[in-house]
């Protein structure tokens, strides 16, 4: 059977994974006499029926237009069985039987940290994310996330900014990005990367699909970094896998008046490693880097502004919490009309940012 067509049918067949593919190809000789047909052993690797049913009448349709997309595209296919799949994904327990690639497929076997969190961060947990994702390549890491607006957007452009290399797996197929305003980012990603996806061409959103991306973030990486998570956020989801894959899971503290701090004390007070620095992270991976190449990478906003007492002691009363004018003013004693200027000018500086609700919110 001609490969390329091979991977598109294995790739196609629901529930198969690459335990299955290895177990198949041991018992029928490899895919050179790979036919498709219902006399095969199916059954005797533990495939699933939906599989099997595939596999014995595979939709051609189907295949013919997955055949016309890799071939227009540029994509790779890798089989779980090509020295070009990533072997760190290659470990865990239901690695998919094949990937869809666009870009560079010697990224996927660099060494990676996935970082996710929030789709809805704070300014100050998106700028966190964009400065470890940074420092964190210059070590020589390539970042893996998700492409979700937020936390996995920022972790994907510090990466880029840094000129490191950064991957994004996908829930979709690779033929549409989700969501579709980070289409010009996965554009770049493209560049320095890889884009990456279990799932065939013309795959749509789902929600199971997800969670099945999640495994594969979390399988490609030596460890999760979690920035910012609610109690309930699916990026728990990625840390618990990492933690089933038995690697490493670190988490960022945060205010505990802030709710999108509360996945991340989850994760702490079950064990993860607690961050405060990229050196934390790269301590823990046994990972050497000179400490001015970390700070170098992650400077804070306004650093370069030199601040008057009043502008001083204005951010000490906002500390690293979002707070009102009102509060400011009970805090501050000065006038709400001062406050709301000084703010103002703060913001434009990169100091604070604005939230909704007229709260207001330190970078740190």
């Amino acid at each position: 059977m001609e490969a390329t067509r091979l991977r598109a049918l294995l790739a196609r067949a629901p529930g198969l994974t690459a335990e299955h593919v290895r177990a198949l190809f041991a018992l029928t000789g490899g895919e050179c006499n790979f036919n498709g047909g219902a006399a095969y052993p199916y059954a005797q690797v533990g495939m699933p029926p939906a599989a099997q049913a595939f596999l014995s009448a595979p939709d051609e349709s189907a295949l013919s237009a997955d055949l016309r997309w890799i071939a227009s595209s540029g994509a790779q296919l890798l089989l779980c069985t090509d020295t070009g799949y990533p072997p760190q994904l290659a470990e865990i327990r239901d690695a998919p039987a094949a990937l869809f690639v666009l870009g560079a497929v010697a990224a996927l076997h660099s060494p990676q940290l996935a970082m996710v969190g929030s789709r809805n961060p704070t300014p100050a947990g998106r700028k966190t994310a964009r400065d470890f994702a940074a420092a964190l390549t210059t070590a020589g890491l390539t970042i893996t996330s998700g492409l979700a607006v937020g936390v996995d957007a920022a972790s994907h452009e510090g990466a880029l900014r840094a000129d490191g290399l950064t991957i994004a797996v996908f829930g979709t197929g690779l033929d549409m990005v989700y969501p579709s305003e980070n289409a010009k980012l996965a554009a770049r990603i493209r560049e320095r990367g890889a884009l990456v996806s279990e799932f065939p061409p013309r795959t749509a959103p789902a929600r199971l699909n997800f969670p099945r991306r999640n495994r594969i973030i979390s399988g490609l990486s030596y460890g999760t970094l979690v920035v910012e998570a609610a109690h309930r956020s699916g990026s728990l989801i990625t840390a618990r896998l990492a933690g089933e894959q038995g690697r490493d899971v670190f988490a960022i503290p945060g205010s505990i008046h802030n709710p999108l701090s509360r996945g991340c004390h989850k994760l702490i007070r079950e064990g993860a490693v607690l961050v405060e620095s990229p050196a934390d992270v790269l301590s823990e991976l046994r990972i050497a880097l000179p400490v001015q190449r970390l700070t170098s990478t992650a400077t804070p906003a306004g650093s370069g502004t030199v601040l008057d007492k009043e502008y001083e002691m204005l951010l000490d009363a906002l500390g690293f919490e979002p707070a009102t004018i009102d509060v400011l003013v009970e805090r501050t004693g000065l006038p709400g009309e001062s406050i709301a200027s000084m703010l103002l000018i703060l913001e434009l500086d990169g100091c604070v940012a604005a939230l909704p609700g007229g709260r207001y919110d330190r970078i740190p």
